[in-house]
């Protein structure tokens, strides 16, 4: 986000994170495309009008002209691209349990900790309870579409199944003697190995921030061809 809002090229080098990250980890990179492609209309929608509002010319390509408002425009989907590949290999390599267990260490209130933890494990649940009352009122209605009206009694009612799904879920972890902290998994430590990592990184994003590594890699590209 420190880059001027036409930054584009300089931004690419940092895609060496998430794909590095995945490709350690011996992740498809396709899962890592799937995930950021959902990224992609969200970024389209906030950056559209900017080729509206901005349209002084910046680039000059043959006899195109391109203004400021189309640069931005690829700036803030490459920002947004980046942002989601490295929080989805975060996520991917690291686990959100032992993320939300991470953020409790820190120093995030518990309670906030506990329900980020409890929203993703039971978002999956949630979706599949509102996909049987779908699949239900299609059955039942004859595929007619559905009107504001019902759509209100829909939502209404996975609401209060919701609520009655989590009551009986809290009692069932109290029984087993839940008390709001984090149990399980493998003890974390910080060691030499996890300093060398976050240090060898941050110098990575330190260079790629302060220097111009796309015009060094375009010197010496364009050196090779001649």
């Amino acid at each position: 986000m420190s880059f001027d809002r036409y930054a584009v090229a300089p931004l690419i080098p940092f895609f060496v994170f998430p794909i590095a990250v995945i490709t350690a980890a011996r992740l498809p990179i396709t899962f890592l495309l799937r995930k950021v492609a959902l990224v992609l209309p969200v970024a389209l929608l906030i950056g559209l009008p900017n080729p509206w509002f901005d349209r002084e010319v910046q680039v000059l390509l043959g006899g195109l002209e391109i203004s400021g408002g189309w640069i931005s425009l690829l700036s803030i989907m490459l920002r947004s691209l980046l942002a989601a590949a490295a929080a989805i290999a975060l996520v991917a390599v690291t686990g959100f349990p032992a993320i939300c267990g991470a953020l409790d260490r820190m120093g995030m209130p518990r309670a906030l900790a506990v329900q980020l933890l409890f929203l993703y494990r039971y978002m999956t649940v949630l979706g599949e309870e509102a996909n049987r009352m779908t699949v239900a009122r299609e059955q039942r209605g004859g595929g007619r579409p559905l009107s504001i009206r019902l759509y209100g009694a829909l939502v209404g009612r996975l609401l209060l199944r919701t609520w009655d799904r989590a009551e009986r879920i809290y009692l069932a972890m109290c029984a087993r003697g839940f008390t709001g902290d984090f149990r399980g998994g493998q003890p974390s430590r910080l060691g030499r190995p996890e300093i060398a990592y976050v240090a060898g990184w941050c110098g990575l994003f330190l260079l790629l921030r302060t220097q111009a590594v796309t015009q060094w890699l375009g010197a010496a590209v364009l050196g090779v061809l001649r």
